[in-house]
């Protein structure tokens, strides 16, 4: 008996829509970096990208239990001089809310070339449309 191992051209990709509505992000990131990954295929091999395409929508209306909406800080570092910035949770959704759902998931792949291969097939919009409808992507249920 021989080990399957999946190649990334044989696998069947799918598109997913998620409703971000009202749900808690960091459910919302799970599912989707799973997705990405492939990780409920019968075909999932660790090495290769056998993940579906994920769209998520109403990232603004995305939702965080306790008080991180407050206290919760997004920090970077340009490696200059005065170059560290710090955002809340609060500015960032009202300045880029796709930013708070790319962030969590990209902290759940990997982080080396599969893994920003797997990022890439990752949409997240603002509101509740998206110009994928002729894919015909599914619900996914959360």
């Amino acid at each position: 008996m021989t080990t399957f191992s999946a190649k990334a051209t044989e696998a069947q990709r799918k598109w997913w829509v998620i409703d971000a509505h009202d749900q808690v992000l960091g459910r919302v990131a799970v599912k989707a970096a799973n997705l990405l990954r492939g990780k409920g295929k019968t075909i999932f091999t660790p090495h290769v990208d056998t993940g579906d395409f994920v769209i998520v929508i109403n990232a603004e209306k995305v939702r965080l239990t306790g008080k991180k909406e407050e206290q919760k800080n997004y920090m970077s570092f340009s490696g200059y001089v005065g170059g560290h910035k710090s955002e809340s949770v609060r500015a960032r959704r009202a300045r880029h809310p796709e930013l708070l759902i790319e962030r969590a998931v990209r902290g759940m792949i990997p982080h080396n070339r599969l893994g920003r291969h797997a990022y890439r097939k990752l949409k997240v919009y603002r509101g509740d449309s998206h110009p994928h409808t002729a894919q015909q992507p599914e619900a996914v249920k959360l």
